[in-house]
């Protein structure tokens, strides 16, 4: 057991410790299904005529694991974390943080139940039933009550800017979650939603891409602000374009959302309103993007001895090389040839993997030995194994993916002189079914990497036979102080 403290002096790391086992956890549990699924697409006997073992139950499954289980995890471990560095005061309720960690975990482990029995309301992203839907909306209240409540305590004015990314995930997430999820309950197990029609395609759109946008991007870049300047050791390359980049993200984030429905029923003007303003998010991204690396001007030296830096600014190359593909694949020229082929799944993951589980990753390396008591994790070696087999695993599952959805766009376009089809769609899966075999081993590369990092953390703690938590700072870290650029 850990030596206590008075509370009022130390910060409240038990809720961090817990977040971010579970985030590891439900990683290794998530990525382990996307492996199991990408060996369906190649060996489609995998699912063993078992209902609950169907790619069509078992994928929303994956996608909820990774994004809310291991990335929300991570996300309620490092806010925690990091919020109360910034504001120097303890967490604003130990019990409301308890309950959102325990509330949490409720939530991921209904929704590990109700998947695969097909208990879903189909609706990507938001497959939770009502019941479940209203759980999370309980848990997100008590999450944003001890966040904010922890910044109104603070004991200095400035709010840091990691901060500012949190606090707008929180809000929106929040947001989005309900009005997406109104819906008619006729039992537990199924539910209708109010919108019909091309309605409910373009809200739940709306809910979708800002999904990625707050959950999957300004709450980890608000992660990337603060451990990206403590790991390197230097303050934010330009703290001025931190502010920019903030306002600038969430101004136009919220309005790309139509461009997943290209050539659809929703009007013409929606559509192309969602192509320009993703165009627009180019700028904001790229300007985060070069903001993070060129922290490290002055010390790119340490990426040779630190892997840790290693993952953080690996995971900044694929955020910008993601958010440069996004904005080209919502053209409409380039869409009708990208839409509904792998290219798109390409995208997905470079982002998810290559951006969101590189600097999560990074940021625990980074965070677990302080939780533990330890100056640093129990192989610094291991880590260095863990982001090149991790790296090599997203680049091999990307680049298949990218060639088969080029591949299966192209045949499903080609025309004879006729007018009739060159390809049945039969043979256009013919065609794609090597780069699945690649797909599942780069999959399974990910994972391997995974376990090592939990085997990793295992060891740094066995060997912390004691620790205290740390006491609250009286004065400002160095590493977040603010730039003059």
């Amino acid at each position: 057991m850990p030596a206590a403290t008075p509370k009022q002096d130390t910060y409240n790391d038990k809720i961090v410790r817990q977040f971010t086992v579970m985030a590891v956890v439900w990683g290794i549990v998530g990525m382990s299904i996307g492996v199991l699924l990408a060996a369906q697409l190649a060996w489609p006997v995998l699912n063993f005529d078992i209902p609950w073992l169907t790619y069509s139950r078992l994928r929303p499954l994956h996608t909820s694991a990774v994004i809310f289980a291991f990335g929300g995890s991570a996300l309620f471990a490092t806010s925690y974390y990091i919020v109360q560095r910034t504001c120097h005061v303890r967490l604003f309720s130990d019990r409301l943080a308890a309950f959102t960690f325990w509330g949490w975990q409720v939530v991921i482990v209904c929704c590990v139940i109700t998947y695969p029995l097909g208990i879903t309301q189909s609706k990507e992203y938001a497959e939770p039933e009502w019941w479940i839907d209203i759980l999370i909306t309980l848990v997100w209240v008590a999450y944003g009550v001890v966040f904010f409540g922890t910044i109104a305590k603070r004991k200095i004015k400035h709010i840091f800017v990691a901060n500012w990314f949190f606090a707008a995930y929180i809000i929106t997430i929040a947001v989005l979650h309900i009005i997406n999820n109104l819906a008619l309950p006729v039992s537990m197990t199924k539910s209708y939603i109010v919108y019909s029609g091309t309605v409910d395609a373009m809200v739940q759109w709306w809910y979708g891409h800002n999904a990625v946008g707050f959950f999957l991007t300004a709450a980890f870049l608000g992660m990337m602000y603060y451990f990206v300047p403590k790991q390197a050791g230097r303050p934010i390359y330009s703290y001025r374009l931190s502010v920019i980049h903030f306002w600038a993200l969430i101004s136009i984030y919220m309005w790309a959302g139509p461009h997943h429905l290209q050539y659809t029923a929703l009007p013409d003007w929606v559509q192309s309103l969602g192509m320009v303003f993703s165009l627009i998010l180019l700028a904001p991204s790229w300007g985060g993007m070069i903001n993070g690396m060129m922290t490290l001007s002055g010390a790119w030296h340490k990426l040779r001895t630190d892997p840790i830096l290693k993952f953080m600014i690996v995971s900044l190359s694929f955020y910008g090389m993601s958010t440069f593909e996004g904005p080209m694949m919502s053209i409409r020229t380039v869409n009708a040839l990208s839409h509904y082929t792998d290219w798109t799944i390409g995208h997905v993951h470079s982002g998810a993997l290559g951006w969101v589980a590189m600097i999560t990753i990074g940021c625990i390396y980074s965070l677990w030995p302080k939780l533990v008591g330890r100056k640093e994790m129990w192989s610094i070696r291991l880590i260095d194994t863990h982001f090149w087999i991790m790296t090599v695993g997203i680049v091999i599952y990307t680049v298949s993916m990218w060639i088969a959805g080029l591949t299966q766009g192209l045949m499903w376009r080609a025309v004879n002189d006729d007018g009739t089809l060159t390809y049945a769609f039969v043979e256009s899966l013919k065609a794609t079914y090597p780069y699945y075999y690649a797909r599942a081993f780069g999959g399974l590369l990910v994972v391997a990497g995974m376990w090592m990092m939990g085997w990793n953390m295992f060891k740094t703690w066995q060997q912390s036979k004691q620790w205290h938590e740390q006491p609250v700072l009286a004065v400002p870290e160095a590493p977040t102080a603010p730039a003059t650029h």
